[in-house]
């Protein structure tokens, strides 16, 4: 039997031939030590081409597809392909990993580059969005991400002149990016008339903005901030595929073979052109260039490395050849020199001497070539082809000696004899031809009976037979020469083979393997002499196995390197080396092979660290002799807390079942109970599958860990206090080096790690988001910054923490088998070991993650504990044999035989160490393990008396150790924990079941004892007293699961699992008597009430037996159930049975017969029970959760009282109800400490306790009761209910309106008018007459008249170049809150609208803006701390969150410089509806309006997120930070208010508590205010206040407004709260009051707003004054003093706007909207001089000529003429019922044209007085008017209509104009419509949803300025024929701008808002003369 280790001989990587120049750029540099770096298939190779040595980096797993070099040229970064494709930074000197970089990208990383500092990498993704992502890389932390492009993105670059600027390019665009916060925003390259819109390759940037790129022509563009400034024509003849800048210029390679250097000015230097050089060739392609001081480094497209010295630039040196693109699968080596031939399917086949490592000779063949051979004695070379011919050449000269051609399919395999006189040919053809060598290759034989191609061939030692191998598996043999296949097996005994490269044979079974069937390994080699095998295989893994290995699964050595197939490996002709190629890399790697006797010597060299290591992983482990695993372990490696449903499934489940349930929710539900409990005592630790978890705390309390329940032990008083922050199982335990802190890990689908203090058993921390199913092991750096954790995912991950912020500052996956134990180094907190199921790593921190190396020893042992020793380099580990292994950093020094049994903990003293294992002995130890100084064993004989229980055996297996106050403590599988003096005694302290289900739980009838009997075979007594102890055990044959006291309490029943029970003495525990009636378990036991004199015993065989207890015999048999029985209980008077069975059956039984009843349920109830512990029936119907489908209430029990139910179920949860439970889903109060089901719920005689078990858990839980009236508000009752309660929270249309509101996205938004037609841009036109002809230069006619009147005439007349926003009237009141706020003590205010944010300021009037928001602002708030005075956040809407431009976003900004501090990306999809500061600042806390409503808290200076948690069902309207917390806030929202706590990185939250004010009912709260002393106040929809302490409702401010309270407001300074509502204003009441700190005591102050109700959307109070914001979007200053009233902002209150009309001479203008209000506006005073309410919404205003009347058109068809000077109506007419559109006064004020919806335009002549009878109408217009213009002669009119068609009609007659000359003559006097040839180019490309909505053309005449569905402002040159025209765009509208209008000589812009109801004024400026 051949040895089953793995080969004990080693191969080292020694050259690797090639460089990947196909599909990569720009991957080749010199680094600082004038090195070149490059990569070769998975491989970073760094060359020294003076000592022509190589060395590599091995730490990537498949191909390497991009480098970047550091600015300092150490550092590289290598960036990989694969399914989750990570990037390595490291150090080119050590080719050691620095930084792995992982968990973003999916694909691959195609483009990596450093910024100028070094300190951040950005990196591109290969996925579908090409993700650019900006790291800090030592740290290996994401500082920003975005989609980068829809298209394949080809280069990227940090601009290396300005901070946080980028550039990226590929097909078709290049971006100019800046990064703000963790926002990457970009803005594309306008490519303009300058060049044309093409794929750029490459960039480079350079000085005052510019960027150099090349382009896929040759061309090179030069940009100018986003703007292309010019091209260089011509620069390479094709794709400049590389571009490298240096000091001294720039160095440019394209695909036509030649470099070009440049100057710093992009000047020519010269050109390189590399074909016409000596070693140059046709089609060469340049892939990369690196210009550095005189010498220039050249990839190509066909793997070659040039080297040019520039002053001698026509002799370029080869450095580095390879293969081309093309598969290479030839192979040989020259049988008696260092050469090796290999040929590819770019047709050349090459020479290369492994000596010199250099290519020798090569030779291009007419054909692809797929195998090689070697003739024997080396004169001649075979080559098959792909065509199915072969070539031999002669090796000397490569010149041809025969070419033979007798096959269609490829030749995949030929071999000369080892006589030399025959070549053996194998095709795809199925069949392997023989030829002669001396007869000139003529074919002698043919060896058929291949049903597949033949693969692999080996000729015997003496010639005569050949064994082949083909595709399908089979192995057959032939004779030489002739051809026949051999049958008899028996002649092949002897034969010796003189090579062996087959894969199939029982010498090489080993090499596949044990259960697979695929044949995945391409080549084989055997080294006879040294016996050992290597194997290359599919996924590029070399091999070394022993030869033979005859049995499947051998183990062996794997070498990383090639990233795909490796297609051949050979030995070299003396076995120094072997040689693998790959098939897609293309590559040639030579191994240095390194035996067994030199590999002990190559110990003291640093393995090569790899991420996956070079020993066998793969192999179960590297022995063959397996010892026996301990039976504890084999256990515990089993165990896999998963489970059918976790805690946090239940929420989604519940709302699952929601639907069901909408109409049970309407009915009033049972109220939950009065009373409470609170965990008092736990008998129980968890040790039978965890270690190392109990210590002592810094005050020297014991702390522990059962259940879900961290447990504070305080030995002197024998209490326990509880963290309770767990909800399932807690499964390992830390103690902080200050003894102070705890971590605890869980079980859970996303599991969570608490940190909490012993003192105050608060979370500090909370980590998640990591670990899978649970958390294993957990350790703190020494320096208690840093946590560690391991996972119970498959591949048990490992990360490493900084705990207090909550970051994940590393993690990798740690081992496919369980991990037991990580421990931090204390003195190098960056390294860390783990130890496991055959498992000993060694791990180091690099950037974000961990490399790990395995501990080095001969065979890897399971090992159960470690610690480091007394320098860093010393580890000491025990195993599962026993032993203690000592470590020198990886390196195992000796073994020392400690405990028989494995050794299950150990712990590190400054002197020595202490140990415990499975022997039950505790043994001290010197500081080397030299000496054993002292050993302790447990045994009863030793216990001290003052223990606190019994032990229950000699000997137990210990598991957790800790030493400390003079003391060891020690905890056992058992479930004790004792404390063992160091003089010997032991004291016990606390003990509990051991593993096995806990079921059976009895309470006394009349003491506070109570009864358990478990899986574990123990029955045990309990005393409930506070000395909390076991007072006996007993052990029993079988476990038991239920037991019972008599009603006398002396006698004890138990029932049995194998279906026998017994009844004992209560204080003795013995026998009393027997049965064994039954085969099933025993479910449940009962004595019948009184005297006791029956005894039920149900069964899981369907049966009830009841036994006389006196005469011991049965006396009956309950029958009729039909499954098995659950529960029962009896009646007062001891003559009925009530049984409840899995079925969830109810049944009745007679005592003592046992006759079935059949009872109704109206008279249940009236029975009298003596106990209920049954969970079916009407009168505890509530029990069931609305969830049942998935959780069984397993138990109940009814105090005796008969007022509280208890009840225990499947998910760990303890419920207490109101008895009797009617009506379906009752209200509960829940607890949660049990970690999975609870069995059995009592409670004790007199109810003042209540004592639960934990199935899983193994414990006993004794709980106080607490009832109704003397209890405290205590934090740990949390109610529930499982639905919500229905009452619907309360109606109001604002708030309603508020909720359902859906936010346009302006660039997704629509036509605001329900437009027909084809676009103007889209329209084809008949060229015109003069277009026909060519126009002569000097046109001979009449000057065209001019399109426009101009009234400027005989100034020179100036084109406007530019629009700056001036004004802005308008304020968003209507839907959004809390957004108005004084700034500078009270000067300025700030507010915003639209996409707007504006600082007023109060005394001079000005406003200024803040414009970078790309959408609608929906929140505002501002900073408070003076350390960031004038800091403002704004949160804007946004599409979906996949952090792209269009994602929602929130800027931090200084209001009055307008900086942008801070971008915030979101993930809240749809927008961001709140916004808050924390106390000191620094955090900032956001919601979205995303279908979760997610809560967020951000460090907004870095733009990091902190933390993020789904926020609640429904929308949350807003969400603050307590004024003095950073950590805490409150949410509320539709029937929701919720209190957060932030710890570490996790949000932990509570619901508010509604159940202790009577009646109280969940609203929908809308508002929220501070209090001292953690008061809360919020404000609900029914105009109410709560007010809140902690999260418990403590009163109600009844009415506090009539109507909803919309907002409130904490003063800061005196605590004062300000709310503000919606109410009517009367004489005591108003909308707005100002209360005292504690809301008792109000003033209200009346607006003087004119309005029948005042809705109060915002207010803010400054120095005695109030800043209030309303729904009808004014500002109102109110004083505190004098309640005086000062209206600051005033707005339309709803839209759109659509009427504007500016005055004719004076800077004013009036606008006319929905809210049925015109309102006329000054702008050089800056405010509304007027509003006129007209009682109908209005749609169009204009003035006539002189400017005094008005004409005002109506939605309801009505229009009306006001005079201007006394605002009287001096005419109205009806004759239209639709809206009317557009209404114009003729230039000479005779005619009134009024256009209308109807798709009609109606004439009325002024001069016939006011009765304003229509004259005429215009016919035939296809679809509603839109707009209308008069010609200056007032004699024609134009009308642009909703099918996008633009008619004339003469004025009165109404006649149409269609002859297009006489158009084109007219002269108009306005010009506002947006269609026409002349403005043509006003429509862009992107318009096929939205339109062009509004235009106005300039006084001037030399302008256009449009508006759109956008919400753009555009300025055009007039006219604009061509199509998509030049222009400048204006942002800050929302969606759908209404209408534009020039103001009189072209001084300002005035544009109207659809959805913001806003009217911008934009001052223009004009050019210089």
């Amino acid at each position: 039997m051949a040895d089953r280790t793995a080969p004990n001989c080693h191969l080292r990587l020694e050259w690797v031939y090639g460089y990947r120049g196909h599909q990569c750029r720009n991957n080749l540099y010199y680094t600082a030590a004038k090195e070149i770096v490059y990569f070769v298939a998975g491989v970073g190779v760094v060359y020294n081409t003076r000592e022509h040595k190589q060395k590599f980096y091995l730490g990537h797993n498949d191909d390497i597809i991009s480098l970047a070099l550091h600015p300092e040229r150490v550092l590289v970064a290598t960036g990989q392909v694969g399914k989750e494709p990570y990037i390595c930074v490291w150090d080119s000197y050590t080719v050691q990993t620095v930084s792995i970089l992982k968990d973003v990208h999916t694909h691959g990383i195609a483009c990596l580059a450093f910024d100028l500092e070094g300190q951040c990498l950005v990196s591109v993704g290969l996925d579908s969005k090409n993700t650019i992502c900006v790291w800090d890389w030592r740290r290996g932390k994401v500082l920003a991400a975005a989609p980068g492009h829809t298209d394949r993105i080809f280069d990227i670059s940090w601009d290396l002149y300005q901070p946080s600027k980028l550039v990226s390019c590929g097909v078709k665009h290049i971006k100019f990016w800046s990064l703000c916060g963790n926002a990457l925003t970009p803005k594309r390259g306008v490519f303009g008339k300058t060049g044309d819109l093409q794929t750029i390759l490459c960039l480079a940037c350079a000085k005052d903005e510019v960027t150099y790129s090349g382009a896929l022509n040759g061309d090179i563009y030069v940009w100018k901030g986003i703007n292309l400034m010019r091209t260089v024509q011509g620069a390479h003849g094709s794709g400049i595929f590389s571009m490298n800048g240096c000091e001294e210029g720039f160095a440019t390679g394209g695909r036509d073979g030649c470099v070009r250097l440049w100057d710093l000015n992009f000047k020519p230097i010269t050109v390189i052109d590399l074909r016409e050089t000596d070693q140059g060739y046709k089609g060469l392609s340049v892939r990369s260039v690196c210009w550095r001081g005189d010498h220039i480094l050249v990839g190509t497209q066909d793997s070659e490395i040039f080297e040019v010295v520039v002053h001698d630039r026509n002799k370029p040196f080869l450095i580095m050849q390879g293969h081309c693109e093309g598969e290479l699968w030839a192979l040989a080596v020259h049988p008696t020199k260092p050469l090796a031939m290999t040929g590819s399917d770019d047709r050349s086949v090459r020479i290369w001497s492994l000596i010199d490592h250099a290519l020798i000779a090569r030779c291009n063949m007419e054909e692809p070539i797929r195998c090689a051979a070697v003739s024997t004695d080396g004169i001649h070379l075979a080559l098959g082809m792909k065509d199915g011919s072969f070539t031999v050449l002669r090796v000397r000269d490569m010149t041809e000696v025969v070419h033979i051609k007798d096959r269609k399919e490829a030749i995949h395999e030929l071999k000369y004899s080892p006589d030399g006189a025959h070549l053996a040919v194998g095709s795809n053809d199925n069949s392997v031809d023989i030829y002669g060598v001396v007869q000139r290759y003529k074919k002698v034989g043919e060896c058929i009976g291949s049903n597949s191609f033949i693969t692999h061939m080996d000729w015997s030692t003496d010639s005569k037979y050949l064994q082949t191998n083909n595709g399908s598996g089979r192995r057959l043999f032939y004779r030489m020469p002739s051809g026949k296949e051999v049958t008899n097996r028996e002649e092949l005994k002897l034969v010796q083979w003189a090579s062996w490269t087959c894969v199939l044979g029982p010498e090489v079974n080993g090499i596949w393997p044990k259960y697979s069937d695929i044949n995945d390994i391409n080549s084989v080699d055997a080294n006879f002499n040294n016996q050992v095998l290597v194997t290359a295989d599919d996924y590029g893994l070399v091999k070394l196995l022993r030869y033979p290995c005859v049995k499947k699964g051998a183990k062996f050595k794997k070498y990383l390197g090639h990233s795909a197939h490796i297609t051949n490996a050979r030995w070299s002709h003396d076995y120094q080396w072997v040689i693998t190629i790959g098939g897609a890399d293309h590559s040639v790697f030579q191994w240095k092979f390194v035996p067994e006797r030199k590999s002990k010597e190559a110990l003291h060299i640093a393995p090569q660290e790899t991420l996956a290591d070079s020993n066998s992983e793969e192999s179960d482990s590297d022995q063959s002799d397996v010892p026996e695993m301990d039976s504890e372990i084999e256990q515990e490696t089993q165990l896999t807390y998963r489970r059918q449903v976790y805690k946090e499934d239940l929420p989604q489940l519940k709302e699952q079942c929601k639907e069901k349930h909408r109409a049970t929710a309407m009915k009033k539900r049972e109220r939950a109970p009065g009373s409470g409990v609170k965990l008092h005592f736990i008998h129980g630790y968890r040790g039978y599958d965890c270690r190392s978890n109990l210590f002592y705390t810094q005050t020297g309390e014991i702390v522990y860990h059962v259940a879900a329940v961290g447990v504070v032990y305080n030995r002197q008083q024998n209490t326990q206090r509880f963290y309770m922050g767990h909800d399932d199982d807690i499964l390992c335990l830390a103690i902080h080096p200050l003894k102070d802190f705890v971590a605890t890990g869980q079980v859970g689908r996303d599991s969570s790690i608490h940190i909490w203090d012993t003192e105050m058993l608060k979370p500090m921390s909370v980590l998640k988001g990591f670990h899978q199913l649970g958390v294993c092991a957990l350790d703190f750096s020494a320096d208690g910054k840093r946590l560690a954790s391991v996972g119970l995912d498959d591949n048990h991950t490992i990360v490493l923490w900084d705990w207090r912020k909550g970051e994940k500052l590393s993690a990798m996956r740690g081992s496919k088998d369980k991990i037991f134990v990580v421990k931090i180094n204390p003195y190098l907190p960056d390294k860390l070991i783990t130890a496991g199921v055959k498992h000993m790593k060694f791990w180091h921190k690099a950037g974000g993650g961990l490399i790990g190396r395995k501990g080095n020893m001969g065979k890897t042992e399971t090992m159960m504990c470690a610690v480091y020793g007394w320098s860093e380099e010393m580890v000491f580990s025990g195993t599962c044999t026993g032993d203690i292994c000592i470590w020198r950093d990886m390196f195992l020094m000796k073994t020392v035989k400690a405990h028989d049994g494995p050794v299950f903990s150990m712990h590190a003293l400054e002197k020595g160490f202490v140990t415990g294992g499975k022997d039950g002995i505790v043994a001290l130890w010197d500081d080397s393990f030299e000496r054993c100084l002292k050993t302790y064993a447990i045994k009863r004989s030793v216990l001290a008396p003052g223990s606190k229980g019994l032990l229950l055996e000699d000997n137990p297996s210990i598991r957790a150790i800790s030493l400390g106050h003079g003391h060891i403590l020690v905890g056992t599988k058992n479930g004790e924990i004792l404390e063992v003096d160091k003089s010997g005694p032991i004291t016990l302290l606390v003990q509990g079941h051991m593993e096995g289900e806990v079921w059976g739980l009895a309470t006394h009838p009349h003491l506070p004892l109570c009864a358990t009997v478990s899986d574990d075979k123990t029955l045990r007594i309990w005393d409930l007293s506070p000395s909390h102890c076991m007072l006996a055990v007993r052990k029993l044959r079988k476990g038991g699961r239920c037991c019972c006291f008599s009603p006398d309490g002396k006698a004890l029943a138990v029932g049995l699992n194998d279906g026998s029970f017994l009844i004992v003495n209560a204080d003795t525990l013995e026998d009393l008597v027997s049965f064994h009636h039954r085969k099933d378990i025993i479910s449940d036991i009962k004595f019948s009430p009184g005297a006791g004199k029956y005894l039920a015993v149900a069964s899981g065989d369907t049966f009830v037996d009841i036994y006389n207890v006196m005469s011991s015999k049965r006396v009956g048999v309950c029958k009729g159930c039909l499954n098995y029985i659950t529960h029962l209980d009896w009646d007062r008077r001891g003559k009925l049975l009530q049984v409840n069975t899995g079925a969830k059956e109810q049944f009745f039984f007679e005592a003592p017969r046992g006759k079935r009843q059949t009872i109704p349920a109206t008279e249940v109830e009236k029975i009298d029970w003596s106990t209920w512990t049954c969970v079916l029936g009407t009168s505890v119907e509530g029990i069931w959760p609305v969830i049942n489908e998935v959780t069984e209430v397993t138990t109940a029990c009814l105090s005796s009282d008969r007022k509280v139910l208890a009840t225990g179920d499947d998910l760990g949860y303890v419920k207490l109800f109101r008895y009797p439970v009617k009506g379906k889903y009752a209200k509960f109060k829940r607890y949660v400490a049990h970690s999975a089901h609870v069995t059995n719920v009592r409670w004790t005689h007199d109810d003042s306790l209540l004592v639960t078990v934990g199935g899983g858990d193994t414990c006993l839980m004794i709980w106080a009761h607490e009832p109704e009236g003397r209890r405290e508000f205590k934090q740990c009752d949390s109610e529930e209910s499982d639905i919500e309660s229905e009452d619907d929270g309360g109606y109001d249309s604002d708030v309603t309106r508020e909720n359902e509101i859906n936010y346009t996205i302006k660039a997704l938004s629509t036509n605001m008018r329900p437009m027909t037609g084809v676009k103007p841009h889209l329209q084809l036109k008949e060229p015109s007459v003069d277009e026909r002809g060519s126009r002569p230069p000097v046109s001979r006619a009449l000057p065209q008249p001019e399109k426009l009147q101009t009234n400027n005439v005989g100034k020179k007349k100036r084109p406007i170049e530019d629009l700056v926003l001036d004004l802005v009237f308008g304020y968003r009141g209507n839907d959004c809150r809390n957004n108005v706020h004084y700034l500078n003590e009270g000067a300025d205010i700030i507010y915003h609208t639209a996409s707007v944010g504006i600082v007023l300021n109060l005394t001079t009037s000005c406003q200024s803006f803040y414009v970078e928001h790309s959408d609608d602002i929906l929140c505002l708030t501002i900073n408070q701390h003076p350390k960031f005075p004038n800091v403002v956040a704004t949160g804007q809407v946004g599409d979906t969150g996949d952090m792209s431009a269009t994602s929602p976003s929130i800027h931090v900004w200084d209001a009055m410089t307008k900086q942008t501090l801070s971008v915030l990306r979101c993930f809240h999809s749809g927008g961001v509806c709140s916004v808050s500061f924390s106390a000191t600042g620094k955090l900032l806390l956001s919601v979205g309006l995303d279908p979760e409503h997610t809560v967020t808290i951000w460090k907004w200076q870095e733009g990091a997120k902190v933390a993020s948690r789904i926020g609640h069902t429904q929308r949350i309207f807003v969400a603050e930070f307590r004024p003095d917390s950073d950590t805490h806030f409150v949410s509320v929202g539709i029937k929701h208010v919720r209190f957060w706590a932030l710890a570490g990185r996790a949000l932990l939250s509570k619901k508010g508590v509604l159940s202790a004010i009577e009646d109280a009912r969940m609203q929908t709260m809308l508002s929220v205010a501070f209090g001292a002393n953690n008061l809360t106040f919020t404000g609900t929809i029914s105009g109410d206040v709560c007010v809140w302490k902690e999260h418990i409702l403590v009163r109600i401010v009844a009415k506090a407004h009539t109507g909803p309270v919309f907002t409130m407001y904490t003063t800061l300074r005196d605590g004062l709260i300000v709310t503000g509502g919606k109410e009517r204003p009367s004489k005591e009441g108003g909308a707005l009051k100002l209360w005292d700190q504690e809301l008792k005591r109000c003033r209200a102050f009346r607006l003087e707003t004119g309005q029948i109700i005042d809705c109060v959307r915002s207010v803010c109070r400054g120095k005695g004054k109030i800043l209030v914001g309303t729904r009808n979007a004014e500002i109102i200053e109110v004083g505190e003093k004098n309640a005086a009233c000062n209206i600051l902002v005033n707005g339309h209150m709803d839209g759109p706007i659509w009427g504007l009309g500016t005055h004719p001479s004076r800077d004013v203008f009036l606008s006319a909207a929905e809210d049925g209000t015109v309102r006329l506006w000054d702008i050089p005073e800056k405010k509304m001089l007027n509003k006129v309410n007209l009682g109908h919404p209005a749609h169009t205003i204009s003035y006539s000529p002189e400017g005094d009347m008005v004409a005002i058109g109506m939605k309801n068809g009505e229009f009306i003429i006001l005079l201007v000077a006394s605002l009287k109506i001096w005419g109205k007419k009806r004759d239209r019922r639709s809206p009317i559109q557009d209404i114009r006064f003729s230039p000479n004020s005779r005619y009134l044209a009024v256009g209308s919806t109807e798709s009609a335009v109606d004439f009325y002549d002024l001069t016939l007085g006011p009765q304003l009878n229509r004259i005429n109408c215009c016919r035939d217009i296809p679809s509603f008017v839109m707009q209308m213009d008069f010609s200056a002669d007032s004699t024609y009119i134009q009308i642009s209509t909703g099918a996008y068609k633009r008619l004339v009609y003469e004025v009165p007659s109404g006649k149409q104009v269609t002859e297009q000359s006489h158009i084109d003559r007219i002269t108009w006097a306005t010009w506002t419509s947006v269609l026409g040839d002349e403005v043509i180019g006003i429509w862009s490309c992107n318009t096929d949803k939205a339109d062009v909505t509004c235009a106005c053309v300039s006084h001037s005449g030399l302008n256009v300025v449009t508006g759109d569905d956008f919400g753009m402002v555009k300025l055009f040159d007039f006219p604009c024929p061509e199509k998509f025209a030049k222009h400048k765009r204006f942002l800050g509208h929302s969606a759908h701008l209404t209408n534009i209008r020039f103001t009189n000589g072209d001084r300002f812009v005035v544009s109207a808002g659809g959805d913001d109801r806003s009217l911008f004024v934009w001052r223009c400026v004009h050019a210089p003369h």
